[in-house]
């Protein structure tokens, strides 16, 4: 079972649970979509051994609250985010971000005023045309997936998870992955958040990706088969002064595919920057 988180605030009637454990430099890690910040949770105490590490889970997913009647698009979560750091006192925390995380964090900076000492994007989504097949597809009929019976419904969402890893899940991963969405609330937020998902909040913000003038390190799983390890590259070109660094063997879950390599790049381009 993941750890939980202990700590709560809210937002615009949004219940998002957060945690902070650690000591040094603030450290902020965000996760994407279909996942939690218990995916970063092994890494997230790894390197609270040398910063303050701050985790939190997105409104619709996680332990947050799952309204129907909350947005959770990416517009809704980079304005989240910016308040969030507000709240934390964060005036320049360094930043970590995986898949939509890293929509989220662009946007926040870029948009809505926040700031970081550095910003570190793992396999994100930054760049047009994103989202699976799967993900497309269920898109555009959102209403029926959210229909489906309780059991296919898990099956189908195995399915979509397993196809994010290289070399594949234990059991105990796959079921922290996929529990939180299982029940009727977890199945209607499934599907919801895919349904708000929209290319135009990356196109919005990707013509200033030139203007960050923090530190910036990209990190991308070779084999990752969601998002072509050539929009790391392009990425780079985007940013302009950006770093690359691919870890072979891994997927989109790379936090899961090369744990260690992971760990090992994020603490060696930390010490670089703190």
């Amino acid at each position: 079972m993941p750890t939980p988180l202990t700590r709560a605030l809210e937002w615009r009637g949004r219940t998002v649970a957060w945690d902070r454990f650690g000591d040094g430099p603030p450290l902020v890690l965000l996760h994407g979509t279909p996942w939690s910040s218990a995916l970063w949770r092994p890494i997230a105490e790894a390197l609270a051994a040398d910063f303050t590490v701050h985790v939190w889970d997105m409104p619709g997913y996680g332990a947050s609250s799952k309204d129907p009647a909350h947005e959770v698009d990416l517009g809704t979560q980079g304005e989240l985010f910016a308040h969030l750091l507000q709240a934390w006192e964060l005036e320049r925390p360094h930043v970590v971000a995986h898949d939509f995380g890293g929509a989220v964090s662009l946007r926040a900076r870029l948009l809505h005023g926040a700031r970081y000492a550095s910003l570190c994007l793992v396999d994100v989504v930054a760049l047009s045309p994103w989202g699976s097949p799967f993900f497309t597809l269920v898109k555009e009929h959102a209403d029926v997936f959210a229909q489906l019976p309780p059991a296919v419904h898990r099956g189908a969402v195995e399915a979509y998870v397993r196809g994010a890893s290289h070399r594949g899940l234990r059991d105990d991963d796959l079921a922290m992955l996929v529990d939180p969405w299982t029940g009727d609330e977890g199945q209607q937020a499934f599907y919801r958040q895919i349904a708000q998902a929209d290319e135009r909040f990356t196109d919005e913000v990707e013509p200033a990706y030139g203007s960050l003038d923090e530190p910036v390190h990209i990190v991308w799983g070779a084999d990752d088969t969601w998002i072509p390890v050539d929009r790391a590259h392009r990425l780079q070109q985007a940013i302009g002064n950006a770093s690359v660094r691919v870890i072979g063997g891994a997927g989109h879950l790379i936090q899961l595919d090369a744990p260690a390599e992971l760990t090992a790049e994020l603490v060696r381009w930390l010490t670089q920057v703190r």
